[in-house]
């Protein structure tokens, strides 16, 4: 079943590189817009004397990482089981986790790859140097929970959505609104209302972010997270927890046609 699964995710990374506009929102998008925010705002400094254009760098691989798995697995599945494919898939000897695991290999691969374009652009356009070695630990575990969590949330997400029409519009709202709230547009987050912090620390994008900061921001930035700490631990929990509050909603909600109850 581990070789279905592995043909299967073959296929779905070959059905998205057919698909140029997919490719180019995909990838270019939040490229697009960390060269906006870092080139407008580029010049400034925080009060620890980082960059904003590395500040953001940093931010916006959390947004790379939950636009990449949330929204293209969400609309995936909306779109697999609005056109029948899923029905089809249910009569052949594949079972449902051979077919998520296919979609999931297609979201890893994809978030590796734009995570890789904004280091990309972060380095060669703004001169942001790379994290020592014991970093990147932090930083694969960080982005393993990231991708994992976001892509569980996706899958369960996809059964509200009724029209595959409709699920690029349903599930960028809560991806750009977490945005603003979670310290990826708005840094530090000091600057919004104390509810809004609350709220913003239940999801797991703000703790993302915060994890990414850590990993490609010096040690004098710890000083402009809530609190004053990168609180690693947190982030570790906080993404775990959504982890198994994503593997419980896909349980509880997936469905192989649109008009299952």
């Amino acid at each position: 079943m581990i070789a279905v699964a592995l043909s299967r995710g073959h296929i779905e990374i070959l059905q998205f590189l057919r698909d140029r506009t997919a490719v180019v929102f995909t990838f270019f998008f939040p490229a697009l817009l960390l060269l906006l925010f870092g080139t407008i705002f580029g010049s400034e400094s925080s009060e620890a004397g980082v960059a904003a254009s590395r500040i953001f760098t940093a931010s916006m691989i959390a947004y790379g990482v939950l636009n990449t798995a949330f929204v293209t697995m969400g609309s995936g599945l909306a779109l697999d089981r609005e056109d029948g494919t899923l029905k089809r898939l249910r009569g052949t000897p594949m079972p449902a986790w051979a077919y998520l695991i296919g979609k999931a290999l297609l979201v890893l691969i994809l978030s590796v790859a734009e995570a890789a374009v904004l280091i990309g652009v972060g380095v060669l356009v703004f001169d942001m140097p790379l994290p020592p070695a014991d970093h990147w630990v932090t930083f694969t575990w960080i982005f393993l929970l990231s991708v994992i969590s976001c892509s569980l949330l996706g899958v369960a997400v996809s059964a509200l959505v009724r029209n595959a029409r409709s699920a690029g519009a349903i599930l960028n709202v809560p991806v750009v609104a977490l945005q603003f709230i979670s310290g990826v547009f708005i840094h530090p987050m000091s600057q919004l209302p104390d509810w809004l912090e609350k709220v913003a620390s239940l999801f797991p994008v703000r703790w993302m972010a915060q994890g990414f900061r850590y990993v490609f921001l010096p040690p004098e930035a710890e000083a402009q997270e809530i609190g004053g700490s990168w609180d690693l631990g947190m982030v570790a929990m906080v993404l775990g927890v959504w982890c198994v509050i994503g593997l419980v909603l896909c349980l509880w909600t997936f469905r192989w046609s649109s008009r299952e109850k």
